[in-house]
């Protein structure tokens, strides 16, 4: 069978076709109502010429419509493309010229930005402005690069599923930031991606599904209300979505994210399920419903990955909520999910999430060899083998450094590190790129930043390696502090001397009003540095 993704979700509406499947604010739609727009959108791209391997951008913000689109591209064959709505115009220009974009699929607010990087790329010849759930009544000039309204592209056009055969081998990309340079575009096959991304995998048992089972056990099994909190735009959210689409369940999503409308929704949609993007979003999250009058009985689970979920905030969630699941997944857009684990009040990890590691999920070391997971305590890259992506559009170098062979399997190795723990778990340490060597020691940013967290008066930190003349680099802190008067760095030393090594303490701190974040909610290390090293220049330049 195919095994891609606009099957899987045909399969879901075969099942359940008048279960409701979407919410946004007051707005929803069923299966059959999601099938039946998407199908239009889907009609109406092949009209325009658009088919197997074209690539198609949406650049819009949580909504029906944003699903809408995904799924029609799929139908076609087409190639969805992820656009951050934070983009500045260069870096607009530069998606559009790397992923060979020939349709745009925007929010009607972003229209100037498209007007002014469309016209530089001749191939982008159909644009169609969704209406955004932010402005419903935006009325943005589209004349300047010959777009349309979404209306007027699905106007006339068949609501049936009459496309042709799909392939699991059909080409799903997922342009991710990182932490430096440009977005690269991850080439995955349709069939990977579900059984990495889409639940094909069970997460906790390891083993693979067959195509049917998700919209099969949708037929006998009461609905969940989920909520995933964080953007489409990011490769996580959209896995969260489609997994629950696959299965039958409600996905509630809102446009932007904002603590105490979260908190309303849970509560009034009896919401089960929440998944977030760590600290970012959790730490906002429990502040406004320690101070507000909620309710969130309802939940049953809650789910962080892509970002540290810290100890103290943990601690903090599971008082609050005694009888709810807690699950940290670690995992990149290269790997898709490596690994899950299950937190509970008594074994929280204070130095970084502590999973259980996939079936195909190993630790290598600096050669490159496997290391044996009797060996706990041993730090290596993770990687995964099995279901891992095809490499990075237009880039083989980059994908000759990512994807290796060894011992004749092929690995994704994103570079992410992890200290091998007992009964075959890991604790994650953080990106290798960000790693600071200071004395020839390594420091890995994360655990310094969960450390930092601990603190009553750090609100959040990230942590950056400057240079340094005696060391090399030294740790730096960017700190954004609960307090008018934040904690000085002698402080913060002797904090964190109980909870890590020397070597690892901050040797210099910046103060800001808000930690540089992506809109995903992962660190915006690069902004982070530039912050720490002016203030460091500063501090130098009073000295003297």
């Amino acid at each position: 069978m195919p095994l891609n993704i606009a099957d899987l979700f045909e399969h879901a509406v075969d099942a359940v076709p008048d279960r409701p499947i979407l919410q946004v604010g007051s707005r929803k739609m069923t299966y059959a109502e999601l099938e039946a727009q998407s199908n239009q959108l889907a009609h109406f791209l092949a009209w325009r010429g658009i088919g197997a391997g074209d690539h198609v951008g949406i650049y819009a913000k949580n909504s029906i419509e944003h699903v809408v689109a995904l799924l029609a591209i799929f139908k076609i064959r087409a190639v969805a493309i992820n656009v951050n709505y934070r983009y500045v115009e260069a870096e607009l220009s530069y998606l559009i010229e790397n992923s060979d974009m020939v349709a745009l699929l925007h929010e009607r607010p972003y229209a100037e930005m498209v007007a002014a990087t469309a016209p530089q790329h001749p191939a982008l010849k159909t644009i169609v402005a969704m209406p955004d759930p932010t402005a419903p009544d935006s009325d943005a000039d589209l004349s300047l690069f010959g777009g349309m309204t979404w209306d007027e592209a699905l106007a006339g056009q068949s609501a049936e599923r009459d496309f042709g055969a799909r392939s699991g081998d059909d080409l799903y990309i997922v342009y991710t930031g990182g932490t430096t340079g440009f977005p690269k575009g991850v080439m995955w096959r349709h069939e990977d991606f579900w059984r990495v991304l889409g639940g094909g995998i069970d997460f906790m048992t390891g083993n693979r599904i067959e195509e049917f089972t998700q919209s099969e056990t949708a037929k006998t099994t009461d609905p969940m209300v989920t909520f995933p909190l964080s953007p489409l735009m990011h490769g996580g959210a959209q896995a969260a979505m489609l997994m629950h689409l696959f299965a039958g369940h409600l996905t509630i999503l809102e446009p932007g994210f904002n603590p105490e409308e979260t908190w309303r929704i849970i509560d009034r949609e009896k919401v089960q399920l929440i998944f977030m993007t760590g600290d970012a979003m959790a730490r906002p999250l429990i502040e406004a419903y320690e101070t507000g009058s909620y309710d969130g009985s309802s939940l049953v689970a809650v789910a962080s990955s892509a970002a540290i979920f810290s100890r103290p905030v943990k601690e903090v969630w599971m008082k609050a909520f005694p009888n709810a699941f807690f699950t940290d997944s670690i995992g990149s857009s290269e790997t898709g999910f490596s690994g899950t684990g299950l937190q509970d009040s008594e074994n929280i990890q204070g130095q970084g999430p502590v999973v259980a590691l996939g079936a195909e999920t190993v630790v290598l070391d600096d050669h490159n060899q496997v290391i044996d997971s009797a060996n706990v305590g041993a730090i290596g890259r993770l990687a995964r083998s099995g279901s891992v992506p095809i490499g990075y559009y237009r880039d083989p170098e980059k994908s000759a450094r990512t994807f290796l062979e060894v011992d004749g399997k092929r690995y994704s190795v994103p570079g992410d590190y992890a200290r091998i723990e007992q009964d075959n778990k890991v604790t994650l340490l953080g990106r290798g790129s960000n790693c600071i060597n200071t004395g020839g020691e390594k420091v890995y940013p994360e655990e310094v930043e969960m450390a930092l967290k601990s603190h009553p008066d750090v609100y959040d930190a990230l942590v950056v390696g400057l240079p340094d003349e005696k060391w090399g680099h030294h740790v730096s802190a960017v700190i954004q502090s609960r307090s008018t008067e934040p904690p000085t760095l002698e402080d913060l030393q002797t904090h964190l001397r109980k909870l890590l090594s020397g070597y690892k303490l901050p040797r210099s701190v910046a103060y800001v009003d808000e930690i540089p974040r992506t809109a995903t909610g992962k660190a915006n290390y690069p902004a982070a540095k530039e912050i720490a090293e002016a203030t460091h220049r500063g501090a130098v330049a009073d000295a003297h």
